[in-house]
């Protein structure tokens, strides 16, 4: 395969994955505390190509996804039980396999009596025991996430936060998992806002607009290759007419 074809390809490829990620950040853009996938792009340089920094040797590759971490935008529901973190860290929550994290706020009282989100994860509160309530009283909650009903303190929401996001690992749409090395430690510097939920940082306005330049960038590397076979067609077809 000739250099013109294989950069083509590789180019095609990256691109292809970059439509993935905005796809489904297209279609969680009303996800509650979605975080937006990035791309960060790399070169691909083969065994062959000797240090060099483009090349023929050299192909255009998606080294990692990142996760956009910033805050969406914090939108009013006056639900009591909708919440919402200003500035960093996470709620921390009981998943089937261990914790799990989130900037979802969305709750609601179990019929056990227990603060979970909408899939029903125990909210976890600073002792690592589930925040019990009850669905008969009011709730009220402080900015550090102190919960109080009937004028009694009933626990305090575990916020969490990581030194380096990078190590948190997607679990569905809008949880998230350290991997083996990343530790939680008690968050800083955040407000929990009552009766309000944050939004996806997802623009869907944004996505679209680098949906379509991926899809035109897609279309010229497309060109190219077909123009990359094309010459090579032609060479075959001299080098048999010179014969």
């Amino acid at each position: 395969m000739d250099p013109l074809t294989i950069s083509a390809a590789g180019g095609m490829r990256s691109r292809m994955e970059s439509l993935d990620m905005l796809a489904n950040n297209i279609a969680n853009t009303s996800t509650g505390g979605y975080k937006a996938d990035r791309e960060f792009y790399s070169l691909y340089a083969a065994p062959e190509a000797a240090g060099a920094i483009s090349g023929p040797d050299t192909l255009p590759v998606i080294e990692r996804p990142w996760t956009d971490f910033s805050q969406g935008e914090l939108r009013p529901t006056g639900n009591p039980l909708d919440l919402a973190l200003a500035g960093k860290g996470f709620f921390s929550v009981n998943g089937a396999d261990g914790p799990l994290y989130t900037r979802d706020g969305s709750f609601r009282v179990s019929a056990a009596g227990q603060l979970v989100t909408a899939d029903g994860y125990a909210v976890r509160g600073v002792d690592g025991d589930p925040i019990a309530l009850s669905s008969a009283s009011p709730v009220e909650i402080s900015p550090d996430g102190t919960v109080l009903q009937d004028g009694q303190t009933t626990g305090q929401l575990a916020i969490v936060d990581f030194a380096n996001p990078a190590v948190l690992r997607k679990q569905g749409h809008n949880y998230f998992q350290p991997a083996a090395d990343g530790s939680a430690v008690p968050a800083a510097g955040y407000a929990v806002q009552q009766g309000k939920l944050e939004n996806s940082n997802a623009s869907s306005a944004e996505a679209a607009v680098r949906l379509v330049s991926v899809m035109r960038q897609f279309e010229m590397l497309q060109k190219a290759a077909a123009l990359g076979g094309e010459m090579n067609r032609k060479a075959v077809e001299e080098v048999a007419r010179v014969s």
